[in-house]
């Protein structure tokens, strides 16, 4: 599933980040692996996707998310 099907409060895994060399490292350098597990904030339709992982909480635009593979855990 996309982190864009998240619920809210909802825990998680990446397991695959889908997109270019500058969309991979743009993304890895705010901490967002695969393998890394976090939770799901909040998830407003036409809002950004707001996820805690390594103790911050990041805000990741909706087409960012839509590269994102992620299962729940």
């Amino acid at each position: 599933m996309k982190l864009t099907d998240m619920r809210p409060e909802q825990e998680g895994r990446v397991r695959k980040l889908e997109g270019d060399a500058h969309f991979i490292s743009r993304i890895t350098s705010i901490g967002i692996t695969e393998g890394t597990e976090f939770q799901t904030i909040r998830n407003d339709r036409k809002m950004p996707v707001l996820v805690y992982l390594r103790e911050t909480l990041i805000a990741v635009n909706r087409p960012d998310a839509e590269r994102i593979e992620v299962e729940a855990v």
